[in-house]
């Protein structure tokens, strides 16, 4: 499997930052040399491994809707495939793993939302002196903020790499130590 680095994925993501289709996710996967098919897919969806796509109308009589998934499922995708590959099992990265990786994505992407929104309030009440204070809270929030989310990703990274370092019981291995 080929590796995609972090600049990479913070480029799809903002590519894909309204969302991706199954295809989209398909063949983004298989131009960096990763496989998934869409069954894969469904099923990695089904277990919660991945977030389930989003129904969006789309303009135009008779056009329907798309399923788009967020930018973030990239990025998760990939690190489930890098996991496989290191011998965890479906039940271990869903329980040891990736659920906190999945809250810590929700956690900043809920955070940017809620900052988003003070600054456009901000932004229409530039007049009012008061304001300057509040605008400097929001900025200290902010950084608070980030700093929590890169706090909360150390952790969950250190976390894995402590149980990636030991290596799991398969195949002949498990076999012999019963």
């Amino acid at each position: 499997m080929s590796r995609i680095d972090e600049d990479t994925l913070a480029n799809l993501e903002r590519e894909y930052a309204s969302g991706l289709t199954s295809s989209d996710l398909m063949d983004v996967c298989a131009s960096h040399g990763i496989q998934l098919s869409e069954a894969t897919l469904r099923k990695y969806v089904q277990l919660g491994l991945l977030p389930r796509s989003v129904r969006v109308g789309r303009k135009g009589k008779h056009k329907g809707s798309l399923g788009l998934y967020p930018a973030r499922t990239i990025r998760q995708l990939v690190r489930i495939k890098e996991m496989m590959a290191k011998s965890y099992t479906i039940e271990e990265i869903r329980r040891d793993f990736l659920f906190v990786r999945t809250d810590i994505e929700q956690l900043e992407q809920t955070l940017g939302c809620i900052f988003l929104a003070l600054t456009k309030v901000l932004k229409q009440r530039r007049q009012d002196t008061s304001t300057v204070v509040v605008s400097r809270e929001v900025s200290q929030a902010r950084k608070q903020s980030r700093e929590l989310v890169t706090q909360l990703s150390s952790i969950e990274s250190r976390l894995t790499a402590v149980r990636s370092a030991a290596v799991p019981l398969t195949g002949f291995a498990r076999a012999s130590a019963s």
